[in-house]
């Protein structure tokens, strides 16, 4: 028996075939429907999730061939083996070219099916894998080196490889630039589902307007632009993890669907009136503090309570000072991009460590890589790290508001003002300093009337 078993559906018009490959695919493991002829099929097709379909080329009311082209068009991370005898071939090698995975005659041996029926499913991962995450994934496992010695850092790693073993939802919680997407995949990798699909969403960087549809699916005419029906992000990340970044940017008009969704694992595609289902472990994570959020009416109680089960706090930067020599050695080493590897002055090392990092990491990093590409020697001086000047001054100075009776949201708009500034009102480039979408920024300005 397979330690994690899969979906497929068996359709074959024949009772005894039918029977005989659902004893034997449930001993594997695997859950199997079953249907007798193509208009089931493709019913089940769409109110189900499937990884796998048997599918008979020979079948009443609606042959193969056509269930086929329509489980290609609409459900293409399902794969499909043809089953057929041996005067269909020549149709079982037509279908490979329309999209199957393989074909197996009949008669046939429990060992042949088996083996087709596992290089499909790995074949489907490896796609789905692909698909899904290969070059969010492969930046972030890239990434995934933990620099620090600090205790505070120690700490949050400990605690997610504690529960990273767990069935339970986790809110990481921590400033822009943190490395809260690291800590999701720490936890992903040190799960029971590592070999399952991790899918992460950015929910600032989706409009309201399509969140709902991105998440969970849609039928086809649900809107304007439906002209087919869509897989949603739930429905192709079943068995494994979703990382739901910035959830506290989701509108309170979806917060009742994935609260349902959390709570039942149940779903509606956008048009649909099927409720379909999807076993995901997820993952959240923010900037926001939720439950002042809650108490201003922007997101729901229950919703919290939901999401964090387990919460896991990042600290910022400027409360892991001891780490910053060890990530400036770590990102000049492996991530600055300048033409000859440089190495950092100690004066400049002390200037790193007295700046307070309202970007974090991320800001770090940035700031490294732009120094390393403007100095002229191998070294890179005190003089060559451009940082903003009031940051040096003491907690209560004049001329800085950390520590004074100003509220937080006029530290933020003077951090998002002097960041613009400083990028020349460069945008793109300042929301990379500021570890928040161009969505977030746009709103910003706006929010607090800023200009050139």
């Amino acid at each position: 028996m397979v330690k994690d078993g899969y979906s497929i559906l068996v359709a074959d018009d024949e009772e005894a075939f039918r029977s005989m490959v659902a004893t034997l695919l449930q001993e594997e493991g695997h859950t199997v429907q079953t249907t007798s002829d193509g208009a089931q099929a493709i019913n089940a097709l769409q109110t189900g999730s499937f990884d796998a379909l048997l599918l008979d080329i020979r079948m009443p009311k609606v042959d193969g061939l056509e269930v086929l082209k329509f489980a290609k068009e609409n459900f293409p991370s399902t794969e499909v083996v043809m089953i057929t005898g041996f005067d269909d071939v020549k149709i079982a090698v037509q279908c490979m070219k329309l999209g199957a995975y393989d074909y197996v005659t009949k008669p046939y041996s429990a060992e042949e099916l088996t083996a087709t029926v596992k290089r499909a499913l790995e074949r489907r991962n490896l796609l789905l894998e692909n698909k899904l995450t290969k070059n969010e994934l492969s930046r972030i496992i890239s990434s995934t080196e933990f620099v620090g010695k600090s205790r505070a850092f120690q700490k949050t790693v400990e605690l997610a490889l504690t529960v990273a073993p767990t069935e339970s939802t986790i809110l990481i919680q921590g400033s822009s630039g943190t490395g809260k997407e690291l800590i999701a995949n720490l936890i992903y990798k040190n799960s029971t589902r590592p070999e399952k699909p991790f899918v992460a969403v950015n929910c600032a960087s989706i409009p309201d307007s399509l969140i709902e549809s991105e998440l969970f699916g849609h039928e086809k005419g649900a809107f304007t632009d439906a002209r087919s029906q869509k897989q949603g992000i739930v429905e192709l990340a079943n068995g494994g993890t979703l990382f739901l970044d910035e959830v506290g940017d989701i509108s309170l008009l979806i917060q009742p669907k994935l609260l349902r969704f959390i709570q039942t694992g149940e779903f509606r595609r956008v048009g649909g009136t099927a409720s379909l289902k999807s076993d995901v472990r997820i993952i959240s994570a923010t900037n926001k503090n939720l439950p002042q959020e809650v108490k201003e009416g922007r997101f729901r109680e229950d919703l919290l309570y939901r999401l964090n089960v387990i919460t896991i706090e990042i600290p910022p930067l400027r409360n892991r000072k001891e780490d910053i020599p060890l990530l400036t050695e770590h990102f000049l080493k492996n991530k600055v991009r300048s033409r000859t590897k440089k190495s950092i002055s100690p004066e400049a090392v002390e200037n790193l460590k007295n700046y307070e990092w309202p970007g974090n990491v991320r800001e770090l990093e940035n700031v490294l890589e732009r120094a390393a590409i403007l100095s002229r020697g191998d070294t890179i001086q005190a003089s060559d790290i451009a940082l903003p000047t009031h940051s040096f001054a003491s907690p209560g100075s004049n001329n800085n508001p950390l520590g004074t009776a100003v509220s937080m949201k006029e530290v933020e708009r003077l951090h998002i003002d002097g960041v613009l500034r400083q990028t020349r009102w460069d945008k793109k480039i300042a929301a990379k300093i500021l570890g928040i979408s161009l969505k977030t920024l746009y709103t910003k300005i706006k929010q607090y009337n800023l200009g050139p």
